[in-house]
């Protein structure tokens, strides 16, 4: 047998045995505690996890796919499916693990998980004690794989693919992973005890943080401020909107681990909240620029919801209007702020994600109530002024380690394969001259 030979066998033994060795794991700990699994709480974080996929393609795909011109229309949609099955490889390798697993410092968790080695069919006590630990998997990778998909809205139409690959996967293992472990695997920011219920600091100031970044890195589109580079499909859009919006259930409402009462106040607190940013944005648009427009309305319900996904299971739906207002009237001045600065966010992930995630964090340390979930933590105006501190540090930690992380990222990422489009790719388009095909004929 050749050298070569001996190598292949070799790695083809090892795979199998590490195959084995996990799937025995596995099993194992399916026979623990299975009793306990509660097949409503089960059947609701698998459908959870199956909303969250909706929203994330095809609902974010067509919502950005609208919004960029029709030769882009496909790269963009391409830059998400490709995102999600990037991210779904980082999760089961090693992301779960350095997330959820036995922390380290306060920073990170360790590996003890890689490759999802000892997780299985069995509940584990701190993640979803009702559930199995594999579920709780699956749902938390959507959020894992939706994060960075938020970030393309920053550098739409301009990235070039081989840069956007490598991107996504150190930006999940280097941002995405320790930020997750601060909030919600029990590093420092848990212990400080900062209430972030689905993602408002873990998802959205990231990914807005991330995606200033990304704007000020690769620099605004050819034509930007000359040009007319208005959004070729708003119907795409308002699909994508819509799909976002039905998933957003999942991803809120999921975080309550149970088909239960928190689950249902989660859910209904981001229907007033999309509603009432929605609402907000369409009045002072209309007050702002004379007339309102369907793409203001779509916009402020986004918002809308990311503002609500902090506090969704800490606060009552009526709160959520509060939370709806502020989102609408903070995005807003935020996109018109960013035409005034210059710098070019496609797709308002700055205004959109950033801002409304901050405006949520804050919002949940003044209005979170133990009386709606007894696990949470008393906010400023229930007499635990402490708390508007510690979302403030959270806040204010999420962004600039999100900002000065991928900052450093992209430039690593450009010095090794590239970013920018060439001026003739750029002018010709994503579809052509990344993936030779069209959206349209």
């Amino acid at each position: 047998m050749s050298e070569t030979a001996r190598v292949r066998a070799g790695a083809v033994a090892t795979t199998c045995a590490a195959v084995l060795w996990t799937s025995s794991a596995w099993g194992q700990e399916a026979s623990v505690a299975t009793a306990s699994v509660n097949s409503g709480d089960t059947a609701w974080v698998l459908a959870s996890s199956a909303l969250i996929l909706v929203m994330i393609l095809p609902g974010l795909a067509l919502f950005y796919s609208g919004l960029v011109r029709s030769k882009n229309a496909l790269g963009t949609i391409m830059h998400t499916f490709v995102i999600v099955c990037l991210v779904i490889l980082v999760w089961v390798l090693f992301g779960y693990s350095l997330v959820f697993g036995p922390d380290r410092g306060g920073v990170i968790g360790g590996l003890e998980w890689a490759g999802l080695s000892g997780v299985g069919a069995g509940p584990h006590a701190k993640y979803g004690p009702t559930v199995p630990h594999a579920a709780f998997v699956l749902f938390q990778l959507m959020f894992a794989a939706f994060t960075p998909a938020v970030i393309v809205g920053a550098f739409a139409e301009r990235i070039r693919f081989g840069g956007l690959v490598m991107f996504t996967v150190l930006w999940t293992i280097f941002v995405y992973c320790p930020l997750a472990h601060w909030v919600w695997g029990g590093g420092w920011l848990r212990r400080l005890g900062a209430l972030d219920f689905a993602g408002g600091a873990v998802v959205h100031a990231s990914a807005g943080a991330a995606g200033l970044a990304c704007a000020l890195v690769l620099g605004p589109r050819r034509g930007y401020g000359t040009d007319y580079l208005a959004p070729h499909s708003l119907p795409l859009t308002l699909l994508g909107t819509g799909l976002l919006w039905f998933g957003w259930f999942g991803f809120n409402g999921g975080n309550a681990l149970g088909a239960n009462a928190i689950a249902a106040s989660a859910i209904m607190a981001t229907q007033v909240g999309a509603a009432t940013a929605g609402l907000v944005w369409v009045l002072a648009e209309w007050s702002h620029r004379g007339k309102p427009t369907a793409l203001g309305a779509v916009t402020g319900a986004v918002a809308g919801m990311a503002s609500v996904t902090p506090g969704a299971g800490y606060v009552s739906p009526l709160v959520a209007i509060v939370f709806g207002v502020a989102a609408g009237l903070g995005s807003y001045a935020a996109i018109v702020w960013k035409g005034k600065i210059g710098y070019d966010d496609t797709l308002d992930v700055v205004g959109i994600h950033g801002v409304s995630g901050v405006i949520g964090l804050l919002a949940t340390g003044c209005f979170a109530s133990k009386a709606i979930n007894p696990a949470g933590t008393d906010g400023l105006l229930f007499g635990n002024a402490g708390q508007l501190g510690v979302q403030a540090v959270t806040a204010v930690s999420v962004v600039l380690f999100s900002f000065i992380a991928t900052y450093a990222l992209l430039k690593l990422t450009d010095s090794l394969v590239g970013l920018r489009l060439s001026p003739e790719d750029e002018h010709v388009g994503l579809d052509l001259s990344q993936h030779n095909e069209r959206a349209y004929s």
